[in-house]
């Protein structure tokens, strides 16, 4: 993100692994602790070896999920936060609906699970390879946007979680019951002029900004992890070698979950 060439040249933001040293003042881990996180807008994961702060605004670090293996926990970080944060904003209840556009990427699928978790009916919207991953991680209706546009519906929402934003947020906000909240990640500036008006005009909550993740909120993951409640979906893994071919394969939209980089077995990584 410099002006002219990339500060940060090792991209990567999500990380599992092993401890191989610690500073001296660090208490919360050791060396040989098996941990999961987000190195935040600092990068650097895409390596065998990274150096992260055990205290910092954006990079969040915690002990594994003891029911998954490295790469299985290097997928939740980002997207579990990010989908943890807007949903709580959301103020999910048990018995409302809520809808979830771009249900089959890093975000969503985690979206999906927590949504059930609530105790919330999970309408899954994405496109036509995706819709069975989302059954079986256990979205109770699926909408295919190929086929379908899901805001010429009649069917009415408590929460709308648009991970895309890509479509009409006005006509989005048509779905919603009174009191409803659309809940929009990674929004453009348009996205957020034409939510906010809408929003006062139909009396609904727009709501695009959610609190920096913790490490409370990565240990509250965690715990969901080894309660059973949230799985990995990995779509693919491609080694180090082959980071290039996996952004490819990720930015033509079809990954259904996450794609994972592996680092050889001789690596501690």
């Amino acid at each position: 993100m410099g002006l002219t060439k990339p500060r940060r040249k090792i991209l990567g933001q999500e990380l599992a692994g092993v401890v191989e040293a610690v500073g001296e003042d660090v208490t919360r881990f050791k060396k040989g602790d098996q941990v999961f996180g987000t190195t935040g807008f600092r990068f650097g994961a895409y390596a065998e070896f990274d150096c992260v702060s055990a205290d910092s605004w954006d990079a969040v670090l915690a002990t594994k999920p003891a029911n998954m293996t490295c790469e299985e926990a290097a997928t939740v970080p980002m997207g579990g936060l990010e989908a943890l944060r807007f949903l709580r904003r959301g103020k999910l209840e048990p018995g409302q609906k809520v809808l979830i556009n771009g249900a089959g990427g890093s975000i969503g699928t985690v979206a999906v699970q927590l949504a059930k978790y609530y105790g919330a009916e999970v309408t899954g919207v994405d496109n036509t390879g995706k819709l069975d991953m989302l059954r079986s991680i256990g979205a109770d209706k699926v909408i295919d946007y190929t086929r379908e546009d899901f805001t010429e519906s009649r069917e009415t929402y408590d929460a709308i979680f648009d991970v895309i934003g890509k479509g009409s947020i006005a006509r989005g906000l048509r779905l919603l019951k009174p009191q409803g909240r659309y809940l929009l990640a990674n929004p453009r500036l348009s996205s957020r002029l034409q939510g906010r008006w809408g929003s006062r005009r139909r009396g609904r909550q727009f709501i695009s900004k959610a609190p920096s993740p913790t490490t409370e909120d990565l240990v509250y993951l965690k715990e969901l992890i080894e309660a059973g409640k949230i799985r990995a979906a990995i779509d693919r893994r491609y080694p180090l070698e082959q980071v290039p071919e996996a952004h490819r394969y990720v930015e033509s939209g079809q990954a259904r979950g996450k794609v994972v980089i592996t680092i050889s077995q001789n690596s501690p990584g």
